[in-house]
């Protein structure tokens, strides 16, 4: 009696995930039924944001989310990768546990004092010393240099995903620590006898006994980064606008709808709406892709072993 009271309790708790997600995902459709009915498929690739005219797009944000998020990620995640080998193979024990400690406490800042760090001191900073030389030396680059172009103002597309990297990082580095901490030792140990490098050892052992586990941390990250609201709001600029620089003011779909949401009504608050719903479609998208992309790994790696 109790194993099935045990199993019909953890098949209800399971499902009740599935069944949040759905009234979500219901409820978040309904409310931009009016939008996508009144603008068809133009809503997904139109640029215009006219709250006056009640004319909207969803390019601009959805276009500012990822690659906002792209930054962060290329930012964040070889810094985590850094970060978690350091702490797993090279740190001595007296300086593994403040290090972590550290991680975990950034995890644990609210999300709207990093958008005043960077709005406030980071911002400024970057503006005056940083972007002038990346301007002068990557913006003279055949065509990678129009993406380094903006002006020096500080708040852009690439400052906010600059934040968000900062922001994941603790989420990425703490998930590749305890991925890297469960690899046995005598794996390690074996590869070091053999006469391999630190870097032969991690990227021969380590990383494919843990490829499923850091791509997990990483999705995880990208998730963070793309529904991040408040800190990127402080420091993207909000301008509903796109341009082939990074330095040029921007928006994202969370950003967007935070700045907007209390003054919005009727065509304009299902729109927003809308925008939240492109988010959870988006994210959905994107783990599967990770998924799949981690079962064909699995799928190669068992055919080389047969």
């Amino acid at each position: 009696m109790a194993d099935k009271i045990f199993k019909g309790s953890a098949f209800g708790f399971a499902a009740l995930v599935l069944i949040v997600m759905v009234s979500i995902m219901v409820m978040l459709f309904k409310e931009a039924w009016p939008t996508f009915h009144h603008f068809g498929f133009q809503f997904f690739y139109s640029e215009q944001w006219d709250a006056v005219n009640n004319q909207y797009g969803a390019l601009v944000p959805i276009v500012g989310t990822l690659v906002t998020s792209l930054i962060a990620v290329i930012i964040g995640v070889p810094v985590s990768f850094g970060i978690a080998i350091f702490i797993s193979l090279l740190a001595p024990d007296w300086f593994k546990r403040p290090v972590g400690i550290a991680i975990e406490l950034l995890a644990a800042v609210p999300s709207i004092i990093y958008g005043m760090w960077g709005l406030f001191y980071f911002a400024p900073w970057f503006a005056n010393s940083i972007q002038p030389v990346m301007t002068d030396t990557l913006g003279n680059v055949p065509w990678l240099g129009q993406f380094f172009q903006g002006p020096p103002i500080g708040v852009s597309i690439f400052t906010a995903g600059f934040v968000l990297a900062i922001m994941i990082i603790p989420f990425i580095a703490s998930v590749m620590r305890d991925m890297f901490d469960v690899v046995p030792t005598a794996l390690k140990e074996s590869a070091f006898a053999m006469g391999s490098t630190t870097w032969e050892v991690v990227w021969k052992v380590v990383l494919p006994y843990t490829k499923a586990g850091v791509i997990g941390g990483i999705m995880l990250g990208l998730g963070r980064a793309m529904g991040e609201t408040m800190a990127v709001a402080f420091v993207v600029g909000n301008s509903l606008e796109i341009n082939a620089g990074l330095f040029y003011p921007g928006a994202t779909i969370a950003s967007t709808m935070a700045n907007e949401f209390n003054e919005a009504s009727g065509l304009h608050l299902s729109s927003l709406i809308a925008l939240g719903f492109m988010l959870f479609v988006i994210t959905f998208i994107v783990l599967s892709l990770a998924k799949w992309f981690l079962i064909r790994l699995e799928k190669a790696q068992a055919g080389e072993k047969t």
